[in-house]
């Protein structure tokens, strides 16, 4: 598969560790990035990681500030959709969106690719000040971080 890494195991078991994710939502300005920047800093070289939106957005700065305040910085991201992907071949997509979740199966229905659905809440329709709306963001962040380390243990790649 395109964007395998070498010595990766075929399909992508909870506790393997896939050669290459996908994280998907509805417009890659929130959740997928989020996503996709813990990942890439808990795996920067054993996993290939991207993320994409059904449609494309614009990077939601409080979604920067809340990841900022755990040291990772996605100032950088530029959002992106299915459409925009130069490689389709991922071992697993995690979609966090039903939106998205519905067109990842699309995108997949002739591929080996594991698709897992985990619904993320999407902070952006919290109403109410800075606070509680940032407190909303830091939900999303710190339920992302807890799945992605149930998901992706670090002890499976020790002694490697």
């Amino acid at each position: 598969m395109t964007g395998s890494a070498p010595g990766s195991l075929p399909g992508s078991a909870p506790g393997s560790l896939p050669g290459s994710v996908l994280f998907s939502c509805t417009m890659n300005s929130i959740r997928s990035p989020m996503a996709e920047a813990i990942l890439k800093q808990m795996f920067p070289r054993q996993v290939f990681v991207d993320s994409v939106g059904v449609r494309k957005g614009s990077l939601d700065p409080l979604a920067a500030e809340v990841l900022d305040e755990i040291g990772i910085d996605i100032g950088k991201h530029r959002p992106k959709s299915f459409d925009d992907l130069e490689d389709s071949s991922f071992d697993l997509i995690i979609t966090l969106s039903p939106e998205a979740h519905h067109r990842a199966l699309e995108m997949t229905r002739t591929m080996a690719c594991d698709v897992e659905f985990w619904n993320t809440f999407d902070p952006s329709i919290v109403e109410g000040n800075r606070d509680q709306r940032l407190q909303a963001y830091r939900e999303v962040r710190d339920g992302l971080l807890k799945r992605i380390r149930e998901r992706f243990p670090k002890q499976q790649i020790q002694g490697g």
